[in-house]
């Protein structure tokens, strides 16, 4: 193919596609190839016409445009007239239709880039929303002032309605609803900002309906009269003043709300309580003033803590006099601020520890306030842990409402510490008192620290705490699960555990340690008194047939009274569970001594024997017997002891064959048809000694025959 050298770009892209079509080896009719060029050359020439035409579309695009934009304008200014219209023939309803129409066209502008439009509409419908709602209140108010609204105090009397009642009722139910239409009507069209205050704002609820704001504005107005500016009722160290009368406006202006208006909302079908919306905006006066408030005394300890035990009250009277609603927030939320809380956080410890030095410094703190009161006094707590344990009590009182489970941890987490440092508190007290651990005071700390350790085991099965406990594992709390590995915190997420088991284990130590001292001394004193009774002449003494009757060794008594007056103290100075424990496990040591020093140490004859046994079960296990049904199950190596050396010869003798025969053959008694030592010794009733123990007691008998 001869090519020519193009002279234009028509040429040279006409010329060079036969080029192309050669180059990838295509076979191309020539007809096609004509067709091809012709179109070319045609779309070249028609390209200008295009984009001419493109250009005319486009112009008539944004005319349209602007005719639209000129008639959603005109649509506003015939609107906004005809509201004017309206309020001119006193149409107040026609005049509410409009401004819907109005904020319905503004809604349909939302997606639009008319913003210039749109804020235009806004402004429209804010002046006519101002002008009609200034109109309805002017009537609403006086309605109302009609109707004795509002009441401030208690009405001495009912009040006599007027001669034209009914009529003030049929205007006063127009004017509401009139004022619902309005607010719901400028609500779609209007951001909520615009239409409520920053009171109401603060709530985080729904904007109060428009009716009820208007019945605010004269409550509001006292309000701030009295409790702001340079009034003497505006007062910081009295913010009980202004809590208690907004609680008596609720109170008084309820029945007015519930009578009046709330038959009127609902046959307007309105979703909401009028009492309640009263609540609500006397509250949006009271958050207002806290808040501001609370933020001044950051650094007044005394009235901060006031303000917030008034807070506190507030919150508990209008939850439970006035029902308010849980779901809607009151003043606590308040309290939350980051800088309240942990002020709150600090005075509450500073004020704990200070408690916590003047009770344990009081002249009767280790003395109960119920011990002339027996039915009352089981703990035998003394005073200052009983004090103790009110002010965490009424700490977890004051966090106890709190709506946030993360500071009712942080204060949890307070108590924790303030336990943690009155044991402390204890363990060196104790540490001064352990010259004399049979002392009075010694014995008050040991309650002291068996109550507290029984409060917390009981709260560990509270359900508050049991909330928090899974509040804590939920949200993973460090500051509350802090030391706790993998398994403790399992434990806590399946209420296998608790958040007090640290505590109930340092306490229990403690309880332990102490009492173990205890008994250590009593036991001492007890083996003092008992050195005669261990070195009698058991040996020596006549048999049982040769007195009369039996009676207590006289070595015995020393040891049976001393024994007998430290129950007898115990009893008095400790608690009913503490002296379960010290009473057994002075039996125990006791059974052990016995066994050891009296039993092991000496020989008996028969009459020893059954002297012995008359000391043991006729006199010193009835004195256990005044807080068990069978002391002797305390003293089983002594019982059992007494049982073998009183055996008859004879069956002694069969014993210890028995025994001895076991001793030497190690064999299984049972395979071979005679009776095990155990068995043997179980049907005397021998449970306790093993069978090289029985022969030993045998060996300690000296009424054998032949000897």
């Amino acid at each position: 193919v001869h090519v020519a050298k193009p002279t234009s770009s028509v040429h040279l892209e006409s010329s060079w596609t036969p080029v192309v079509f050669h180059l990838f080896h295509i076979s191309v009719p020539f007809h096609i190839l004509s067709i091809y060029i012709f179109l070319k050359r045609h779309r070249q020439v028609a390209q200008p016409w295009m984009d001419n035409l493109r250009q005319t579309c486009n112009q008539v695009d944004t005319i349209e445009r602007h005719m639209k934009y000129l008639r959603c304008l005109q649509h506003i200014e015939e609107l906004s007239a005809a509201v004017q219209q309206c309020l001119m023939t006193s149409s107040i309803q026609e005049a509410i239709k409009a401004v819907d129409s109005m904020a319905v066209l503004d809604c349909g502008l939302n997606q639009s880039g008319c913003s210039h439009l749109q804020n235009f509409l806004r402004e429209t419908l804010c002046f006519w929303h101002k002008i009609i709602k200034d109109r309805l209140a002017s009537d609403f108010e006086k309605i109302l002032a009609q109707l004795h609204w509002p009441i401030i105090s208690p009405p001495t009397q009912s009040p006599i309605p007027a001669a034209n009642y009914q009529e003030i009722s049929s205007q006063l139910e127009l004017l509401v609803t009139q004022l619902l239409a309005l607010a719901l009507a400028s609500c779609q069209g209007l951001p909520s900002t615009q239409l409520v205050s920053s009171a109401t704002c603060l709530l985080q609820a729904p904007p109060l309906c428009l009716p009820i704001q208007i019945m605010l504005l004269p409550l509001r107005r006292r309000f701030k009269y009295h409790f702001y500016g340079n009034r003497q009722t505006n007062s910081l160290s009295k913010p009980e003043w202004y809590l208690t009368q907004v609680l008596m406006w609720m109170g008084n202006n309820s029945a007015f709300m519930e009578e009046k208006i709330q038959p009127i909302l609902d046959r307007a079908e309105a979703s909401f309580s009028a009492r309640v919306e009263l609540c609500r905006g006397l509250l949006s006066l009271v958050q207002e003033k806290v808040a501001s408030d609370a933020s001044r005394l950051l650094y007044d300890d005394v009235l901060f803590c006031h303000l917030v035990e008034e807070v506190l009250q507030f919150e508990k009277e209008l939850r439970s006099n006035h029902l308010y609603p849980a779901v809607l927030p009151g003043l606590l939320h308040l309290l939350l601020e980051d800088a309240v809380l942990q002020k709150w956080l600090t005075v509450e410890k500073k004020m704990a520890v200070e408690k916590m030095d003047a009770m344990l410094s009081a002249e009767g703190a280790w003395s109960s306030q119920y011990k002339d009161i027996s039915d009352m006094d089981e703990l035998k707590a003394p005073d200052c842990a009983e004090t103790f344990m009110t002010l965490l009590q009424v700490i977890t009182e004051r966090y106890r409402a709190l709506p946030c489970p993360s500071a009712q941890l942080k204060f949890l987490e307070l108590q924790r510490e303030l336990v943690d440092d009155f044991r402390i508190r204890l363990t060196q007290v104790m540490k001064e008192e352990s010259r004399c651990p049979l002392g009075v005071r010694y014995c008050a700390i040991l309650n002291a620290v068996n109550y507290i350790s029984t409060i917390l085991g009981d709260w560990a099965d509270n359900v508050f705490f049991l909330q928090l406990q899974q509040a804590a594992v939920s949200h993973g709390e460090e500051m509350v699960l802090r030391g706790q590995g993998t398994m403790e915190v399992g434990r806590l997420a399946s209420l296998e555990g608790s958040l007090f088991d640290g505590l109930l284990a340092l306490l229990d130590r403690l309880k332990g340690d102490m009492l173990g001292r205890l008994l250590e001394w009593t036991m001492r004193e007890i083996t003092e008194k008992a050195k005669p009774y261990c070195q009698d002449r058991w040996l020596s003494l006549p048999s049982q047939h040769d007195q009369s009757t039996m009676t207590l060794s006289s070595t015995a008594c020393p040891m049976m009274l001393c024994v007998r007056d430290r129950l007898l103290n115990l009893h008095n100075v400790l608690s009913l569970s503490l002296f379960q424990l010290a009473w057994q496990g002075l039996a125990e040591r006791l059974d052990n001594f016995l066994y050891q020093n009296v039993i092991l140490c000496n020989h008996f004859s028969d009459g020893g024997a059954a002297q012995l046994q008359f000391d043991m079960t006729r006199n010193l296990f009835p004195l256990f017997g005044h807080y068990c049904k069978r002391p002797e199950n305390f003293f089983k190596h002594v019982k059992e002891a007494c049982l073998i050396l009183c055996l008859n010869v004879g069956s002694a003798i069969l014993l210890r064959t028995l025994l001895n025969e076991s001793e030497e053959e190690m064999r299984d008694w049972t395979g071979a048809g005679d009776p095990s030592p155990e068995a043997a010794l179980n049907e005397l009733g021998v449970y306790c000694l093993a069978p090289c123990d029985v022969l030993i007691l045998l060996s300690l008998r000296t009424s054998w025959p032949g000897q």
